[in-house]
């Protein structure tokens, strides 16, 4: 049985990214407050652009790419997935509501024979 081993090599360069990221983050955030007085326009746009700036700086980076990778992955994986019909989802349901309604009718009355039988029988605080 052969294990592979994932070894996760971090450059300077890909370190510097990522604090780059987090700084361009930490600006947007910043910008959109200090720019409150020059109207939502100017806030918004700061924002947004450093967000985008942010996103684009970490997706450089060798985490950013393994994450992209990862995503791709998963989306093959999806579309191998064979997904139910209208039909067949339909009928689930609506066994798991029949379900349900008939479970909790069973758990009513169970409660109620067994609060027949306690108080009314054993301890015949009810009249």
């Amino acid at each position: 049985m052969a294990t592979s081993q994932v070894e996760t090599v971090r450059t300077g360069a890909d370190k510097i990214k990522l604090v780059g990221a987090l700084l361009l983050v930490v600006a947007a955030v910043a910008g959109f407050y200090l720019l409150s007085k020059q109207g939502s326009f100017a806030q918004w746009g700061a924002l947004t652009v450093g967000l985008i700036a942010a996103a684009a700086t970490f997706l450089v980076s060798e985490q950013g790419k393994q994450l992209l990778a990862f995503g791709k992955d998963s989306w093959k994986e999806v579309k191998k997935v064979v997904w139910p019909t209208r039909k067949e989802s339909l009928q689930m349901t609506l066994y798991v509501f029949a379900f349900v309604v008939v479970m909790a009718l069973f758990l009513w009355l169970t409660d109620k024979t067994l609060e027949w039988a306690l108080y009314d029988l054993i301890l015949g605080w009810r009249s």
